[in-house]
């Protein structure tokens, strides 16, 4: 035989097998896409330009390592469903005579032009859509757009390589499953699995463990700082618990069900229960992946959205005043100086401040040995005991308050800026203190539950007297302006030269001067999110119409002898209406419980980046939700189509 038999041989089986291999091309060729851009864009010299852009590119290329790993498992994982779904074809060329060297030969060329077409489409279509997805990134980042057209070489020559890479990986692994098999073997390759599942009572038990752990810590977890050490660890345990729950908790539920005679004998539930005892170890791998995937997508995409649209919210969080100035280790003559040098530069620039706050304090951080002793030995920046301590001369709280309260030595007012304090005293150390007061606010500072760590401010008449380590105080000023976003900045530079000029060391921080790298932290982790949502989502979708088509075939023969034992069209239809609904719809409601779950935990983490806007992190969250769930019903009317096709 000559190479052309085996070339057109290939192409046909390509056309053929066209229901399976066209969705995989396309994947192949958007994952390339994808790929080829991300990589692009974290190399653009564009962005050089912008001031924090190696924050920016920094975010660029983690989305590219995690896409080219993503993209490797998953490609990995569907070609396994595809070489699964030909090995009975591939089974009857080996019993016609086609031995396994020229079945190696058909599949290499098979592999060969898959790996062209996605390849050279791939990266046209990435080098045509660079530019359009460099333009939108601007755009979100509020930049100005740059003209012209570039395409990167590097850029090429890596996605070349990886994407060569993981289809050599794919060929070999097609091989090694051909050559490990026999001919009777390959021929019944889509036929395994038939004999009814065991109970496993043990993997049932683990799921609900692991899935009932992740959630428990989700809910428990007190701070930002523990959810952020622990939020792996509640992923993995949930991702344990839906593989198990899936694969073993299903088949416990459908014999659960199979017992129950006043439900399991009749029509529809019998056919049901029973069909998709058969075939639901084969289907919860599949439905646990497409879980878990809907998750990712939900979780990317609302939290990097809050972040976006929430910027504002986490700017002011962060600046609570149009300009603050900062000053540490300073003595009280110097107060004076940083005081008269605002004073000048005001009236020079005939600038009118207001709400306007100015006092001394030390900041120190402690370690909670119970409800109302800390020790200055604080431990890991991660131990849900630290706490933060702020001390303010009581003549500055009483400026700020206008009011006229006194304190005797061994007493402070408190003010706590997470939950309640609810003692009588404090120790710090060996020093005990009265608390004549608990303040519900400060002039200065308003409560937050989502502090990273919780955080007392105390007022005394010595700040010293709390930590006697201190022996420098620190100074604060903050103020809102009426005026134009350019005179802020251009205040906010000349306090700093005259600072500079009098030899004191005072940082200046402006809202509109860090708008911009917000902005650049923020917009970079949506594109990113819309990225790699887009990605899971393919992904998603395509599990979803590979798990149909299988379902089909795999259902057609056993639908066929059922209307031959006596059931009508019309009970067919239905028992396949009720499985289908059944099978699909499950994923996507365990993974509104995964996100009802997490959202807690999720909503400390985004408190680590200043997001605090609970209510805007929850409508987005059902935003996201909504518009997933109406993508996810309109591929299942299109993939169940396919699948009544088929089974019909």
């Amino acid at each position: 035989m000559n190479n052309l038999f085996y070339s057109k041989l290939a192409i046909s089986n390509i056309k053929k097998n066209g229901k399976t291999y066209i969705p995989y091309i396309i994947t192949c060729i958007c994952t390339i896409i994808m790929f080829y851009i991300m990589h692009s864009l974290s190399i653009n010299k564009g962005l050089d330009e912008v001031a924090g852009s190696a924050n920016l590119k920094t975010i660029l290329s983690f989305g590219t390592v995690i896409i080219a790993i993503f993209s490797f498992i998953f490609l990995f994982y569907t070609n396994s469903f595809l070489i699964k779904r030909r090995k009975k074809e591939i089974g009857l060329y080996n019993v016609l005579g086609l031995d396994k060297k020229h079945i190696a030969k058909v599949l290499l060329l098979e592999n060969l032009v898959i790996s062209v077409i996605s390849l050279v489409i791939g990266l046209l279509g990435g080098i045509v859509l660079n530019k359009l997805m460099f333009l939108l990134l601007l755009k979100m980042l509020n930049f100005k757009v740059v003209l012209g057209f570039q395409i990167d070489p590097s850029s090429i020559g890596l996605t070349t390589t990886l994407f060569i890479s993981i289809f050599l990986v794919n060929l070999l692994w097609n091989l090694f499953q051909i050559k490990q098999s026999n001919p009777i073997e390959l021929l019944k390759g889509g036929q395994h699995g038939e004999k009814e599942p065991k109970t496993k009572i043990i993997m049932t038990i683990i799921g609900l463990i692991a899935l009932g752990s992740g959630y428990g810590i989700a809910l428990t977890v007190d701070n930002p700082l523990e959810a952020l050490s622990l939020f792996f660890v509640a992923v993995i345990l949930v991702m344990i618990g839906t593989y198990e729950l899936f694969t073993a908790g299903s088949i416990a539920l459908l014999k659960l069900l199979r017992k129950n005679k006043k439900f399991y004998y009749k029509t529809k539930n019998f056919i049901s229960v029973s069909t998709m005892m058969y075939r639901m170890k084969q289907n919860a791998v599949g439905l646990a992946n497409i879980c878990i995937l809907s998750s990712a997508v939900l979780v990317v995409l609302s939290t990097t959205a809050s972040l976006y649209v929430g910027m504002e919210d986490t700017l002011r969080y962060r600046y609570p005043r149009n300009i603050t100035i900062y000053t540490e280790n300073i003595r009280s003559e110097n107060i004076e100086r940083v005081d008269d040098i605002l004073d000048k530069e005001l009236k020079e620039n005939n600038v009118k401040i207001k709400n306007a706050f100015n006092y001394t304090y030390n900041s120190f951080v402690v370690s909670k040995i119970n409800d109302d002793k800390f020790s200055f030995e604080a431990g890991s920046a991660y131990d849900s005991k630290l706490n933060a301590i702020m001390t303010i001369n009581l003549k500055d709280y009483n400026r700020m308050a206008e009011k006229n309260i006194t304190l005797n030595s061994d007493e402070i007012m408190i003010f706590s800026t997470d939950n309640s304090y609810e003692k009588d005293t404090i120790t710090f150390g060996e020093k005990t203190f009265k608390i004549k007061e608990e303040l519900n606010k400060l002039p200065f500072m308003d409560k937050n539950p989502l502090d990273i760590v919780s955080s007392y401010v105390i007022i005394t008449n010595n700040i010293e007297e709390i930590n006697s380590d201190m022996k420098s105080s620190a100074y604060t000023i903050a103020f809102d302006m009426n005026s134009e976003d350019k005179d802020m900045i251009s205040l906010s530079n000349d306090l700093r030269a005259r600072f500079v000029e009098n030899n004191l060391e005072a940082s200046v921080d402006s809202v509109d001067e860090n708008r911009e790298s917000f902005l650049l932290m923020n917009g970079g982790l949506f594109f990113l999110g819309i990225f790699l949502g887009t990605l899971f989502l393919m992904a998603t979708v395509l599990i979803i119409y590979y798990k149909q088509i299988s379902e089909g075939y795999d259902d057609k023969e056993r639908f066929e002898i059922m209307q031959k034992v006596g059931m009508s069209k019309e009970e067919i239809r239905k028992t396949i209406r009720n499985q289908v609904l059944m099978v699909f719809f499950l994923p996507l409601l365990c993974t509104i419980i995964h996100i009802a779950f997490a959202f807690p935990m999720i909503t400390k983490l985004l408190a680590v980046l200043n997001l605090i806007n609970k209510p805007l992190f929850m409508m987005t969250t059902i935003v996201t939700i909504l518009i997933f769930t109406a993508i996810y019903a309109i591929v299942f009317a299109i993939t169940a189509r396919i699948y009544y096709k088929i089974v019909e």
